[in-house]
Parts: structure tokens; C-alpha cells; sequence
């Protein structure tokens, strides 16, 4: 079912074709004609012309001849006058006749004459000229007519269609019937006389009906049918061996998977599996399969058509489906291969160009190339801004070349997708420009740890439309270059392995432990804690003095950036650890030092064994 759903569909696009290719061959048909009618009408008039002249030289020449008749013998001085006149009359004939000539031979590779159609729809003869009333056109369709009656006349005899002679024509006759007329301009247009030419399509038309009686007698239509269903049926054979053949090829194709058939990979990537290399293998061999039984029936069609003669001209028109179209192609290829040279000549300038662009940016960004003011990693977003530059005035020099480049389509087309472009990719650019600001200035590199905004984490991507961030809990974030055009940037690696970065915390403690004391607690914390240089020394500050508390904050140097979680977390314990050991005691800030019988807050483990809760403090005063 689903190869008779194939068939058939390959059989519409092929009709669908064909009538397509048709329609335009018959809109080709009608502007030449048109045009060609222009010209013979043209040339009508011209000829209107030179009949007038004709006419009126042919009255006052058959006066000057009746005047001559008339005179004595004596009148020898009249008759020499007549005589030059009647010569006059001769050369401006013999002129008018090379003027008209010329006229035509001028019109001879331009202007095509309409067809008289014979008995098989083939053409018998032109006609160019107009005679009377009637247009080269009209004259055509008469004749054609005409003869197309002669079939009917079962008693014709060749000897039975015959030449007259009149003035303005000369004409083939069938018994009182006029079949057509020949007239001087139709001599002239086929380089004869009247009757030669006359004689000549006598023949013609003859030959044509003796022909057509002959092709339609039944010994000739029995050996016709017979010829067509041979052709028929060597069709059938020849569509019914290729059947078999590709079947038996599908045999062996499915018979070679895992054998010859492996799939196909690319790398560890695996394109196609061999089940899925043996479909596309089998839907190729059916594709072949219909491409060369459409092929054998489109070659048939005309070799059956042009069996019998009424369907002769179909052979020449299916043949033309293809002719026509593959001439044209290589018409064009032909005509365009000097601009098809001169687009790869151009490409390959542009090529080499970028590939010396693309050393230098290798030479800049390996540090051998070194440019005042202008920094390595600024080498490839330059390249790759000045790569789509280049692309864009390749294309700019390249566009005059391409066909079809001048017509308005073409043009219509270019400007709707630029400003489909321009306005559906407002935010887009934006974000493009941002991007290529983001590289020049120098904000971040990959890798730094950043903190954009309200997001911090470390930089794993910059791209023209966004930069990525993983934060510390591993999660991804995209934020569009504009956002971080607009958001203030703190890069906490730029300067870290040269400078060291100052990580700190603030402590809070009471008043009755000296500060000396916790300065150096919280020194020997930071000192302690891994990734922590020794120099510089750790320093602390006091930030602020407060009702019930004093702030410390530690501030301690690393180059390791992207770690301060974790150098946070290990001097939090650092800093619990030595307060402990010290004796200090981290208390919330509001918690009152005037405390009595409370248990101290430091840790069990770091008291000693002796220690005991204090007791109550009770102060007994005797009033008087």
C-alpha cells in the first residue's frame, strides 16, 4: 500500500512538473509571438507603402502604354517621350523591388513566420506577409483550414490542384477553390518568383496529403498498433526485470547488516547503527528503483508517441521537457562562469588574508608578538570581530556577481530579512555590544572568582550574548552581558597571585578581655589556617567600639581566590579553637559580664578537671 501511495505521488510531481514546464513554454510561446507580430505588422505597413506605389505606377503605365498604342508613326518626338517615361516607370520598379528586398532581408533573423499546420500537426510552410485584408496570421490559419478540408476528398488526383495566374498573385487551385495565393512579397521572403515558389508549395501540400492518406489507410494503422503494443510490452518486460532486480539487491542488502553494514561512527560518536544504515541503504535502492522505471517510461512515451502520426509532435514536446530546461542550464552555467571565476578569485584573496590575520593573532596571543597598550587575551575577540568584518566585505564585493543580484526580488528579499534582522535581534545586539565592551575592558577572565551583583562564584564562560557563573553550590547561572554592563563587578583574582587577596571576619568580644590579648589570638588563628600566606603577617583592626562589645576583624592574605568558603570556614574554627584554649569566651553581644553562679560558655574539653561552677554571690547589708 505504501509503494502504491509512492507511485502515485511520484506520479503527480512528475504531471505537476510537466504542466508547470508547459504553462511557462506557453507564456514563452505567447511574448514571442506577440513581439513577433509587432514586427511583421510594422513591416506591413512599410509594405502598404510600397504597394501604393505600385498601384499608381502600374495605372500610369498602362495610360503611357495606351498613349502609345495611339500615336502615328510620325509622332517620333512623343514616342521617344513616352518611351523614357515607360523606362522611368521600369527602374522605379526595379527600385521599389530592391527596396522591399531589402526591407526584408533586414527583417530575415528577427521576424519568424506564422505556420500553416498540416494533417499531423506538423508545419508545412511559413507565412510572413500580409495579402489583402488579411495579416501573415489570419492567412496562416486559412490555408491551414483549407488543406485540413482536403482530407475529406476521397477522389482526389494530384494532377487535380493546379496554378493561376492573376496580377497581384499567383494561386493553387483545387477544382473552383482557392487553397492559397502567393503573393510577390511571399517570393521575396523565400528568395524566388511567384510561380516558383508557387510550384514549390504545390508540391508541398501534395506530398502531404498524399502521405496522410497513406498513414491512415488500415494495412498502415494495423501495422501502427501492432508496432505500439510491441513497444508496450518490451516496457512491461523492461519495468518488470528491474522489479526483480532491485528486490534481489534489498535481498542482499538486508542480508549484510553486521557484515559489510557495520553503521557508521565518528569517533565514539555513532552516526548510524547497522539497522539504521540498512534502512537508509534500502529507501536509497528504492529511490533508484522509481528514478529508472520514471526514467524508462518518460523515454518510452515519445518512441510511442511517434509512432503514429498524430501524436508525433507529443514525442518532440516530452523530449523537450528535458532538453529545454537542461540547455538553458548549461547556457547559463556557461554565460556565468566569468563571474564564477571571479567570485573564487576574490574568496581566495579574503582567505589568505584572514590566515595571515589569524598568524598574527597567534603570534600576540602566545606573547612572541608583543603591541604597546594592546594585551593578549584581547587578540582573539579582535581577530573574530575583524574575521566578520572581512566576511561582511567579501560578501559586500561579492554581491554584484551573484545572480540574480539585480533584480528587484532579489533586492526586496535582501532588505526584508535586514530589517527582520535589525528589529527581532534589538536585544541580541545589545548584549553583542556588551560582550565585546565586557573583553576590552578586562573585567574578568575565565576562571576568576566574581562577584556580579548579588551573585558570586567563579567565571566558567564568556560569550558574545552572556557570561556563566558556577557559584560555590555548584549552580549555573547565565547573565546577559547588558545585566553586567549594568551591575557593579568585584574580581577577587585579578589581583590575588601577585597582591594576595585579604580575606576577614569580624569577632565581637566584651570588654574585660584586653585587646592585646585578642589580637593575637586572632593572628595566631589566621596563621594556622591553610592557604593563608605567613607574609604579609595577618593584622587585625578594631572597627568599632560598642555599648557591650568591641569588634575585632582579622584581615589575612591568600592567592587562592576561588577558596574562601572553605579559608572561612577552617579560620571560624581556628578563631573558636585558640578562644577557647585562651580562656575567652565568644558570647552574644547583649550578654551582661556582671554574671554570678552562671557556667562558663567555654567548652568542657578545654577547662580543667578541678573546675567547678562558682556559686551564688549573695551581699547581706544590716539596716540600722
Amino acid at each position: 500500500m505504501n509503494k502504491l501511495y509512492i507511485t502515485f505521488f511520484q506520479c503527480v510531481v512528475f504531471l505537476a512538473l510537466s504542466l508547470n514546464l508547459s504553462a511557462k513554454n506557453e507564456v514563452f510561446v505567447k511574448n514571442n509571438d506577440s513581439v513577433n507580430t509587432a514586427i511583421l505588422q510594422s513591416f506591413s505597413k512599410k509594405l502598404n507603402q510600397f504597394e501604393q506605389q505600385r498601384i499608381a505606377d502600374s495605372i500610369s503605365k498602362v495610360k503611357l502604354e495606351e498613349r502609345l498604342t495611339l500615336l502615328k508613326t510620325n509622332d517620333r518626338f512623343e514616342k521617344e517621350v513616352l518611351q523614357n517615361q515607360l523606362q522611368e516607370l521600369k527602374e522605379k520598379e526595379k527600385n521599389r523591388l530592391a527596396q522591399k528586398k531589402a526591407q526584408i532581408d533586414s527583417l530575415r533573423h528577427t521576424a519568424k513566420g506564422f505556420p500553416v499546420i498540416g494533417f499531423f500537426n506538423d508545419t508545412l510552410i511559413l507565412i510572413y506577409g500580409r495579402l489583402g485584408s488579411f495579416s501573415a496570421k489570419e492567412r496562416a490559419d486559412a490555408i491551414s483550414k483549407r488543406i485540413n478540408e482536403l482530407a475529406s476528398n476521397f477522389g482526389f488526383k494530384p494532377d487535380s490542384i493546379r496554378l493561376e495566374e492573376s496580377d497581384v498573385s499567383t494561386d493553387i487551385v483545387l477544382e473552383d477553390k482557392i487553397i492559397m495565393s502567393i503573393s510577390e512579397s511571399d517570393a521575396l521572403w523565400n528568395n524566388s518568383t511567384r510561380v516558383e515558389l508557387a510550384e514549390q508549395y504545390r508540391n508541398v501540400i501534395v506530398s502531404a496529403l498524399l502521405k496522410y492518406k497513406s498513414e491512415i489507410s488500415l494495412v498502415m494503422l494495423g501495422k501502427e498498433i501492432a508496432l505500439a503494443l510491441l513497444v508496450l510490452l518490451i516496457i512491461g518486460l523492461i519495468i518488470f526485470y528491474v522489479g526483480k532486480l532491485f528486490k534481489w539487491t534489498a535481498k542482499k542488502i538486508g542480508e549484510q547488516e553486521g557484515r559489510l553494514i557495520k553503521g557508521i561512527k565518528i569517533q565514539n560518536y555513532t552516526l548510524f547503527d547497522s539497522k539504521a544504515q540498512v534502512e537508509v541503504v534500502l529507501r536509497l535502492n528504492s529511490i533508484l528503483k522509481w528514478i529508472i522505471i520514471l526514467l524508462v517510461i518518460y523515454i518510452a512515451l515519445p518512441i510511442l508517441f511517434g509512432i503514429f502520426p498524430w501524436t508525433k509532435n507529443f514525442a518532440e514536446t516530452l523530449f523537450g521537457y528535458i532538453l529545454n530546461p537542461v540547455k538553458q542550464i548549461v547556457s547559463g552555467l556557461w554565460d556565468y562562469l566569468p563571474n564564477l571565476i571571479t567570485i573564487l578569485v576574490i574568496i581566495g584573496a579574503f582567505r589568505y588574508a584572514l590566515k595571515g590575520l589569524y598568524f598574527l593573532k597567534s603570534e600576540i596571543e602566545k606573547g612572541d608578538l608583543k603591541i604597546t597598550g594592546f594585551y593578549p587575551d584581547w587578540a582573539n575577540p579582535t581577530y573574530q570581530i575583524i574575521k566578520v568584518l572581512v566576511f561582511a566585505f567579501m560578501v559586500v564585493v561579492i554581491f554584484p556577481y551573484l545572480p540574480g543580484s539585480n533584480s528587484a526580488i532579489f533586492q526586496g528579499v535582501s532588505v526584508f530579512l535586514g530589517f527582520l534582522f535589525t528589529f527581532s535581534s534589538a536585544g541580541s545586539l545589545s548584549n553583542i555590544i556588551a560582550g565585546l565592551v565586557l573583553t576590552y575592558m578586562r573585567l574578568f577572565s575565565i576562571g576568576d572568582r566574581v562577584k556580579i551583583g548579588d551573585i558570586s562564584g567563579d567565571v566558567i564562560e564568556k560569550s558574545l550574548l552572556v557570561t556563566r557563573i558556577r557559584t560555590i553550590k555548584n549552580e549555573i547561572i547565565s547573565i546577559p552581558n547588558s545585566t553586567v554592563m549594568n551591575s557593579h563587578t568585584i574580581n577577587y583574582s585579578s589581583d590575588a597571585p601577585e597582591k594576595g587577596l585579604i580575606i576577614h571576619t569580624t569577632v565581637t568580644i566584651g570588654y574585660d578581655v584586653p585587646w592585646r590579648d585578642m589580637h593575637q589570638v586572632l593572628i595566631d588563628a589566621a596563621l594556622k589556617t591553610n592557604y593563608i600566606l605567613q607574609e604579609p603577617i595577618p593584622f587585625v583592626l578594631q572597627i568599632s567600639l560598642d555599648d557591650f562589645y568591641v569588634s575585632y576583624q582579622i584581615n589575612a592574605y591568600t592567592r587562592e581566590a576561588n577558596k574562601q568558603a572553605f579559608i572561612y570556614s577552617i579560620l571560624h574554627q581556628n578563631i573558636q579553637d585558640l578562644c577557647n584554649e585562651r580562656g575567652i569566651e565568644i558570647m552574644s553581644p547583649h550578654y551582661r559580664s556582671a554574671r554570678d553562679g552562671n557556667t562558663t560558655t567555654i567548652p568542657s574539653d578545654y577547662l580543667p578537671e578541678d573546675y567547678k561552677v562558682p556559686g551564688f554571690k549573695v551581699e547581706m547589708k544590716k539596716e540600722d
